[in-house]
């Protein structure tokens, strides 16, 4: 428990520190945004061994909540950003009720298909902005106090509620709640037989993960100013699933590291083909920048092959197996 927590300051200290050794705000909030989403995703697939490929609809629906509630409405940023997480768990608590009734594959199907549902409605309607998306969403003040337009200002609100939502999740994991779950995971007959009502505690952990999954949606809205049809296509379902396993599935870490390195290496391979093709103007090599999804599957195919617990995944995995020959 103490390894954890210190991990944890460790990576609010990091990251605290961050904009003062380079780091760009935007850019690193957008790693915060997606790192959050990605743990909440675990939390469903990691420990309770539901796979959700409609988690982009949790992500996309707390946006354009947020979207519309800061801009149309004019509540308050926090209010705003609660409302999202808000409209993610009502979501979270439809789609669920339904989900959890099937397994396997049909579960992740229903999941899928009413994130397409949710996709079209988004593409649709008037509030939403269609194609365009829902652009100018104002920052506003945090307590009426703090100017958010100032990137470093909302970059310091962020990190606060990126480390609560992550610690959020160790406790959740680490309750016997969170130990119903993995029972629920590894052989949920035999959780049954033991008195618990596994749709139950499916249903709780799908709107938690919807919740923040939300959370994520809300705060990467308000970093971009803007809410757009991307959030909610079933590529983003993909990513996330992508981050994951990536850097390892059912570890509390692993969603975190996998979330940075895609992040990183959409950034980087975009700008390497950029470079090349203005550099010696090799116009076949410039798409480079424009196939980062290749280049990214090819790197999750070779994880996939070479590392089956997922990198960070296979690293504790060495450590516990050294720790018990020695």
């Amino acid at each position: 428990m103490r390894k954890h927590l210190l991990a944890y300051a460790a990576l609010a200290l990091a990251l605290v520190l961050a904009p003062w050794f380079g780091g760009y705000p935007i850019f690193l909030m957008k790693l915060m945004c997606y790192a959050l989403f990605a743990s909440a995703f675990n939390l469903l697939l990691g420990y309770t061994g539901i796979l959700s490929f409609g988690h982009a609809a949790f992500f996309g629906v707390a946006g354009y909540a947020t979207g519309h509630a800061l801009k149309v409405w004019g509540l308050p940023t926090e209010l705003g950003v609660l409302f999202g997480a808000f409209t993610a768990a009502i979501t979270g608590l439809i789609i669920g009720w339904f989900t959890i009734r099937r397994s396997g594959i049909y579960a992740t199907m229903i999941t899928l298909a009413f994130a397409q549902m949710l996709f079209f409605v988004f593409l649709q309607a008037s509030f939403t902005g269609g194609e365009d998306g829902l652009q100018g969403i104002p920052r506003g003040y945090l307590l009426g106090v703090i100017d958010l337009k100032n990137d470093l200002a909302l970059y310091y609100v962020v990190v606060p509620v990126f480390i609560l939502a992550l610690l959020a999740i160790w406790r959740t994991v680490h309750s016997p709640f969170g130990q119903v779950l993995k029972a629920i995971r590894e052989n949920e007959p035999r959780a049954v037989s033991l008195g618990y009502n596994a749709n139950h505690y499916k249903l709780i952990a799908f709107i938690i993960s919807a919740t923040l999954a939300g959370l994520a949606g809300a705060l990467k809205s308000l970093v971009f100013v803007s809410a757009t049809l991307s959030d909610a296509m079933w590529q983003m379902s993909g990513l996330v699933v992508l981050m994951t396993l990536v850097g390892g599935l059912g570890t509390l870490s692993g969603p975190i590291f996998g979330a940075f390195l895609v992040v990183i290496l959409e950034s980087k391979i975009g700008d390497f083909g950029r470079f090349v093709g203005d550099s010696t103007g090799v116009e076949w090599f410039y798409g480079l920048g424009e196939s980062v999804s290749i280049i990214i599957g090819l790197i999750f195919i070779l994880c996939v092959m070479a590392f089956r617990r997922g990198i960070l995944g296979e690293f504790f995995h060495y450590l516990e197996n050294k720790r018990r020959i020695t």
